[in-house]
């Protein structure tokens, strides 16, 4: 166990002690261990999405770009903490500096404001995309995204400034003890020599309106996405509406259709995918199977440590536990299906079909024979 030293009450603080997880030597080994896995699985799943997005030129449309910051982003909202945790757990005396604690404070809620904008920005390309699909080349243009991920990145990044100074100003004389893994605003406020409830109250609004405004608009906009997709009168092309929600990482190709009558009646659709060379689909099933188990065993370990520690049983962790059980279902709405789709040989076939079919035409326009 660690035997942290109080401050005596007359000293202005100059650090403070992270509690982190008290425990047996033996479990903060099994913990660093769990945590670093996590850490390094959670990098590298985000990086595979970035270099994804980066490379293949079909995924750069408005969607994708934000995904792309997305994943940018949580690569450093997770090292804004883990690593220090993760020097905590080895440690005996897990100490943070003053403006160490503040700086990770302002950077990792920051960048999870920073998230929530994404968010909202992903919720309204969708909306654009099923409910104004005919304006949505015009409106959502690639320029446009790029301008719509930099002000998310601007406001994020704006908007704790305030509360981050407020509890800066306050006198820090007393106890140092924060019993928390980070610098979170509740257990910070609580070692203030005085008590300041406007500041309190104001970091409240402030919180409330921030989470709850960005979830209604989030929510709002794929009610009215849901909305104008069950309006749809086939079940195919529902199944079409609701598809474009989850990933574009497929496309729509040629209509197995049965002519028995004078109109064709569609039975199914054929998801041309990524249209490549056999070994290349191999090396797309590796590459996403990767990502996949990596999101679901990042997603899961969030759910678990919000389910498990009480201490995280606050809106904010509440709303990031949510978010991560949602993102498991969200990814599994796709994903299986496009992997069992690199490796299926009908597929294969109509891409290399559709490949020859547009050889063909490309010459009779030609004039080659």
């Amino acid at each position: 166990m660690k035997n942290p030293v109080e401050n005596n009450h007359s000293d202005p603080v100059s650090e403070f002690i992270l509690l982190g997880f008290p425990c047996s030597w033996e479990i903060q080994i099994l913990l660093f261990s769990f945590f670093f896995a996590i850490y390094v699985l959670t990098l590298t799943g985000n990086l595979c999405i970035i270099s994804a997005v980066w490379w293949d030129n079909h995924l750069h449309t408005p969607m994708y770009i934000l995904l792309a910051n997305f994943s940018f982003l949580e690569i450093w909202y997770v090292t804004s903490t883990v690593p220090n945790m993760l020097a905590n757990l080895l440690s005996e005396t897990s100490t943070i500096s003053f403006y160490g604690c503040f700086l990770q404070f302002y950077f990792f809620f920051s960048m999870g404001t920073t998230e929530t904008f994404f968010l909202s920005a992903m919720a309204f390309d969708r909306y654009l995309a099923i409910c104004r699909p005919l304006h949505y080349p015009t409106v959502m243009t690639v320029q446009r995204c790029i301008r719509i991920g930099a002000g998310c990145w601007v406001c994020g990044f704006s908007c704790f400034l305030l509360p981050v100074y407020l509890i800066s100003q306050l006198p820090f004389c007393g106890p140092n003890i924060i019993d928390h893994f980070l610098c979170d605003p509740g257990p910070l406020m609580k070692l203030s020599c005085v008590p300041a409830p406007a500041t309190e109250i104001i970091c409240a609004i402030f919180n409330s309106v921030l989470i709850f405004s960005t979830f209604l608009f989030i929510t709002s906009s794929y009610t009215l996405v849901i909305r104008s997709v069950l309006r749809v009168p086939s079940a195919e092309g529902r199944h079409k509406a609701f598809s474009t929600c989850g990933s574009h990482l497929a496309r729509l190709g040629p209509m197995n259709v049965s002519s028995t009558e004078t109109t064709n009646s569609v039975s199914h659709f054929i998801l041309m995918g990524f249209p490549s060379s056999p070994e290349m689909q191999l090396l797309y099933f590796a590459l996403f199977s990767v990502i996949y188990t990596l999101t679901l065993m990042g997603n899961a370990a969030i759910v678990c440590a919000v389910r498990w520690d009480r201490r995280l049983h606050t809106p904010m962790y509440i709303f990031l536990g949510n978010f991560s059980l949602l993102e498991i279902c969200y990814v599994t709405t796709t994903v299986p299906n496009m992997l069992a789709n690199f490796l299926s040989t009908t597929g294969q076939q109509e891409r290399q079909s559709k490949t020859f079919s547009q050889k063909n035409n490309v010459d009779l326009r030609s004039g080659n024979p």
